[in-house]
């Protein structure tokens, strides 16, 4: 198998489980409905574990642009193989994404909530509030790259390193997934956003494009600065691009919150208007 299609599974099968669990759980009339944020983070969790068996082998189970950038920031990764695997990894998303909606089609209709049908989706925070939301893009992908990073470094019995990650994305998930949902992983959000956005969903409602940038740009960085930060820390070695990461960093902040108070202005005119 191809490396491309590698990433192509391997992102399909991460959304066929982690989307479908969120399906399960929001979506009206299934037998897991309510099923509540345990049961979402675990599925996810293994859900990535299973994708790194199915084709670690092949493509390195990327499964994420954080994680292929991080990597060829510290000279883990050719860059030149970058833009296929994220190519391979949105489209991988967006295949998976469909296959849920196929999956569950009967209770798309059935379901009233259209915030709910998108969070099978897409990622959307609790509280919006765009500098918050985007730092917690940020930390959450930072943790997630440092961790797999030092992950990594360790010695384990041969085939549990994949169940190890898988352990990782769960904790993240109950520690720092509340905020925003923790898509830490442009590709598992935008692939299936655009799903959601293509495809005929019975009263689907909007897909929040708006917000789109903020789990694609946070992961990025974070991923970056996790990666960067790793090869400072444990080995010793500073890149410049850190440098260029953490300004990068407090550039997209400066921006996030001036788009607040943007819309905060905005918000404040329609209430004085009403």
């Amino acid at each position: 198998m191809l490396p491309f299609m590698g990433e192509l599974i391997g992102t399909m099968i991460l959304i066929v489980f982690g989307g479908g669990v969120v399906a399960g759980a929001v979506l009206k009339k299934t037998k897991s409905e309510n099923g509540g944020w345990m049961v979402i983070t675990a599925a996810w969790g293994l859900g990535v574990a299973t994708a790194i068996y199915a084709v670690g082998q092949f493509s390195g189970a990327h499964l994420n642009p954080a994680v292929t950038v991080g990597l060829a920031l510290v000279g883990e990764f050719p860059w030149s193989d970058v833009p296929g695997y994220i190519v391979a990894q949105v489209l991988g998303a967006f295949i998976g994404a469909t296959l849920v909606w196929l999956h569950y089609y009967p209770h798309w209709k059935e379901t009233d909530d259209q915030g709910a049908k998108l969070a099978v989706f897409s990622t959307s925070p609790a509280i919006r509030h765009t500098p918050s939301n985007y730092f917690s893009e940020v930390f959450g992908t930072f943790i997630l790259v440092l961790g797999i990073l030092a992950i990594g470094a360790n010695q384990f019995t041969e085939g549990l390193n994949p169940l190890i990650v898988g352990l990782l994305i769960v904790v993240i998930g109950l520690s720092l997934g509340g905020t925003t949902g923790y898509a830490i992983n442009p590709a598992r959000d935008l692939g299936p956003r655009i799903a959601h956005f293509l495809w005929p969903i019975a009263k689907k409602g909007d897909s929040e494009w708006g917000y789109a940038w903020v789990p694609i740009v946070g992961p990025i960085i974070g991923g970056g600065l996790g990666a960067l930060t790793h090869a400072a820390l444990f080995e010793g070695i500073v890149y410049s691009a850190l440098w260029v990461f953490i300004a990068a960093f407090f550039v997209v902040l400066i921006i996030s919150i001036r788009l607040e108070k943007k819309a905060s202005l905005i918000e404040k005119k329609k209430t004085v208007v009403a």
